[in-house]
C-alpha cells in the first residue's frame, strides 16, 4: 500500500511538473525569431540568404575569411523553413510507459541533455538513410499552422488530462489522419521510400522500452555509468551512452553505422577507421558510416568567444550532425548560426507520449515549427559536436578539413581537439574503444564518464 501511494504521489508531482514546464515554455512556439535580411544563415552546412527575391537572385555564393567559411547559397527564406521543419525535433514527453527502476513517466525537468542527444542521433541517420538534400514534403503545410493556437489547443490538453488523472480516467487519443502526399497527389517510388525511413529514423527514438534509441533504453545505458532516471545528464555522458545504443541495436538496418567518441578531446584516426571496417556479418562487405562526437569545452566558467568563429564553421559543414550544448543546466540542439547568434532546436516543450508503434502515428510533434536564436556569448562552455562520414574517404577528407580549421581559428598554441594517427593504445591508452564489446562500459570508460559527469575537463 505504501508503494501504491508513493507511485500516485510521483505521478501527480509529473502532472504538475509538465503543467509547470509548459507553461514556461509554452510561449516558445508563440514568440517569433528575428533573422537579419543583411546576413547568411547557416543550418547544418546550407546557407541562406533572406534578402527579398530581387536582390536573392544576384547572390551566388557567400564567404567568410575569418572562420574560412565558403559555401553555395542553398536557397532562400521559405527554403530555409523548410529545411528547418524537416530536422527530426524530440522533446519532454508525457504518460509514455512507466521507466524501469521508477515511478517517472514524463522526463520533464531532467531529460533535456537526452534529448538533445537524440536530436544529434537523429540528424546523423538523416543523413545516412536520407542524404542531406531530403526535406519532409508536407514541411510547410505543418509551418502554415496557426502556432498560437496550436499552442493554446495543447496547453488544454494538458490541463484536461492533468484533471483525468485525478479520477483515472484516461484522455481519448485522437489520431492525425494520414495525408496522400504534398498538395494531396501520391508519391512516387523515391518518395515513398523516404516517407518509410522518416517514420522508421523517429520510431527508433520513441518513448518505449523496445525503441532502440529511446529513452528508456538510453536510461538503462546511462545505469552503467551511475546515471538513474531524474538525473541530469551532461553533453559527454550523453555521448558515451549514444555510443553504446548504437552498438547494441539489433535493427539490421542499423548495422552499417557505429559511432565513435573521442577520447580526450583526440579523434585517434585508426581506431575510426577500425570501427568503419568491423561488421557483425563476416558475409556483408564495404565499410560502415561513422558518427564521430567529440566532447570539449569551450572556455572555463563562460565560453571563450575565441571559439566563436570555430564554431561557425563547424556548423557550416555538410557533414556537421549539430551540437549537444545550451545554457547552464539547459541544454539545446544547436544546428546553425546567423552573425554571433546560434540557431537552436529546444526539448523543454511538454508534449504528449506518441505511440510511434501505430501505423500512419501522427508526425507533426515530431518537426519544430520555428526555429530559435541566442547569443553565443550565453552558450555553456560544455558541449558535444557530432559529424558524419558515410565512407572512410569521407572520414579522411573531413579530419583533413577541420585541422585545417582548428588551425585557422585557434588564437591558443593548442587546438580544442585533434585528429591523430594511429590508434589510441599506440599512446598508452590502456585499451582500444573496440575491446569492449560484452562489457557496456570498460572500468577505463566508468572512471572518464564519471569525471565528465562532474564536468572536469583538462583545458588545452
Amino acid at each position: 500500500m505504501e508503494a501504491t501511494g508513493t507511485d500516485e504521489v510521483e505521478k501527480i508531482k509529473s502532472k504538475f511538473m509538465s503543467a509547470w514546464h509548459n507553461m514556461k515554455y509554452s510561449w516558445v512556439l508563440k514568440t517569433k525569431t528575428y533573422f537579419s535580411r543583411n546576413s547568411p544563415v547557416f543550418l547544418l552546412g546550407k546557407c541562406y540568404h533572406f534578402k527579398t527575391e530581387g536582390e536573392y537572385r544576384t547572390l551566388h555564393s557567400f564567404q567568410s575569411s575569418s572562420a574560412g567559411i565558403n559555401t553555395e547559397i542553398s536557397g532562400n527564406v521559405e527554403e530555409f523553413r523548410k529545411d528547418f521543419i524537416s530536422r527530426i525535433w524530440l522533446t519532454y514527453r508525457e504518460e509514455f510507459p512507466q521507466i524501469k527502476g521508477s515511478a517517472l513517466t514524463t522526463d520533464c525537468g531532467w531529460g533535456c541533455t537526452l534529448r538533445t542527444g537524440q536530436m544529434l542521433l537523429a540528424q546523423g541517420l538523416m543523413l545516412h538513410f536520407l542524404g542531406r538534400a531530403w526535406v519532409w514534403p508536407e514541411a510547410l503545410d505543418m509551418d502554415s499552422c496557426d502556432s498560437e493556437s496550436w499552442t493554446s489547443s495543447t496547453v488544454r490538453k494538458l490541463t484536461a488530462s492533468f484533471e483525468a488523472s485525478l479520477t483515472d480516467e484516461r484522455e481519448p487519443r485522437i489520431l492525425a489522419r494520414p495525408r496522400r502526399g504534398p498538395a494531396g497527389r501520391d508519391w512516387d517510388v523515391t518518395e515513398m521510400r523516404n516517407e518509410i525511413y522518416h517514420r522508421k529514423i523517429i520510431s527508433w527514438f520513441g518513448d518505449s522500452p523496445l525503441a532502440a534509441f529511446g529513452l528508456h533504453q538510453l536510461i538503462e545505458y546511462g545505469k552503467k555509468s551511475g546515471k538513474m532516471a531524474g538525473d541530469w545528464y551532461g553533453p559527454a555522458v550523453v555521448a558515451h551512452i549514444l555510443r553504446k545504443a548504437v552498438e547494441e541495436a539489433r535493427d539490421p538496418e542499423l548495422e552499417g553505422v557505429t559511432v565513435y567518441v573521442a577520447q580526450d578531446c583526440t579523434v585517434y584516426s585508426s581506431d575510426v577507421i577500425d570501427r568503419q571496417c568491423s561488421f557483425m556479418d563476416p558475409g556483408k562487405a564495404g565499410t560502415k558510416a561513422v558518427i564521430i562526437l567529440v566532447p570539449v569545452r569551450l572556455g572555463g566558467e563562460r565560453t571563450n568567444t575565441d571559439y566563436l568563429e570555430f564554431v561557425k564553421g563547424i556548423l557550416s559543414l555538410e557533414y556537421c550532425v549539430g551540437i549537444i550544448g545550451g545554457k547552464p543546466k539547459q541544454s539545446y540542439y544547436f544546428a546553425g548560426f546567423q552573425d554571433d547568434s546560434l540557431i537552436y532546436m529546444d526539448p523543454h516543450y511538454c508534449q504528449s507520449f506518441v505511440d510511434v508503434s501505430i501505423k500512419d502515428f501522427p508526425l507533426e510533434s515530431f518537426h519544430c515549427p520555428s526555429p530559435k536564436k541566442m547569443s553565443f556569448k550565453k552558450m555553456d562552455p560544455s558541449c558535444t559536436i557530432g559529424f558524419y562520414c558515410r565512407t572512410v574517404q569521407d572520414f579522411e577528407k573531413a579530419s583533413e578539413e577541420i585541422t585545417k580549421m582548428l588551425k585557422s581559428s585557434s588564437k591558443e598554441k593548442y587546438p580544442l581537439f585533434t585528429f591523430v594517427k594511429g590508434h589510441s593504445r599506440d599512446y598508452d591508452f590502456a585499451s582500444s574503444p573496440l575491446r569492449e564489446e560484452n562489457d557496456l562500459f570498460s572500468e577505463d570508460e566508468k572512471k572518464r564518464l564519471k569525471r565528465f559527469s562532474a564536468e572536469e575537463f583538462v583545458l588545452l
